[in-house]
């Protein structure tokens, strides 16, 4: 290619390719890793029964444990995989006029079992005056739900999350507050730094998928946070004047 045609190629360009070649690596990593996967379970099986004796009994579970371990192994390198082609993938999003609550609430039904589960407690207040917006509905809702698992997670022993809707500025903003153990400073500078993750076995890329969602969007996404007082995600997102005005029922 000549040098002419690489000035000539605008940052879109450049990033567009890479997130393919990237994308594309991951997937024929996928495609083997599946392979390793399901071999390792079926010599699971072949392990599993238990009518060997003295030392050939201890040496079928050493080999079993070891089957266990790369069995697990290949389990979080899927997941890893998965949200990394989340992150790398290049959404092409259909903005359409929405109820930020409706499909705030219809998120927070779905997700109420598992907040039960981990002995959650999910306050909503959700302003009924509320200004439509334009979002991806099947995008958005993975974000969303995406920081919802992060609130229950850093609540190991229950707590409370407050979810929170109101109109700020020219657009309406949607907040998140847990009551879990918090962040220190430093944490909360690398929380959106991709692969980095206090969680064991986290693949450190959620919250900079949601934020790369939210931005896509035309809005932005804050974290307050400090050690034993919790933490605040705030998701900002723009109300065109004339959406806002149709929903309050003048004409356009």
């Amino acid at each position: 290619m000549a040098a002419g045609d690489d000035a000539g190629r605008s940052v879109a360009d450049v990033y567009s390719e890479l997130s393919a070649l990237v994308g594309g690596l991951a997937h024929e990593i996928r495609n083997p890793l599946s392979t390793i996967q399901l071999n390792m379970e079926l010599l699971a099986e072949d392990f599993s029964d238990d009518s060997s004796t003295g030392p050939h009994r201890q040496r079928d579970r050493r080999a079993k444990a070891k089957i266990e371990l790369v069995r697990q192994e290949c389990e979080r390198l899927q997941r890893l995989l998965g949200d990394f082609l989340d992150f790398a993938r290049q959404e092409t999003l259909t903005l359409e006029p929405g109820n930020l609550n409706e499909e705030v609430g219809q998120a927070l039904d779905f997700f109420a079992a598992r907040a039960a589960e981990a002995g959650v407690e999910v306050v909503r207040y959700l302003d009924p005056a509320l200004p439509k917006v334009r979002f991806d509905r099947e995008t958005f809702r993975s974000a969303v739900l995406n920081l919802l698992i992060n609130a229950v997670q850093a609540m190991k022993s229950g707590g409370q999350l407050v979810v929170r809707t109101r109109a700020a500025g020219l657009g309406v903003l949607l907040e998140l507050i847990d009551t879990g153990p918090g962040m220190d400073a430093e944490t909360l500078a690398k929380a959106f730094r991709a692969f980095y993750s206090t969680k064991q076995g986290g693949s450190g890329l959620g919250l900079p998928t949601a934020r790369k969602i939210i931005e896509s969007h035309g809005g932005s996404i804050d974290v307050e946070s400090a050690p034993g007082r919790g933490t605040k995600v705030a998701i900002w997102l723009p109300a065109p004047p004339r959406l806002a005005t149709q929903e309050q029922g003048e004409p356009a």
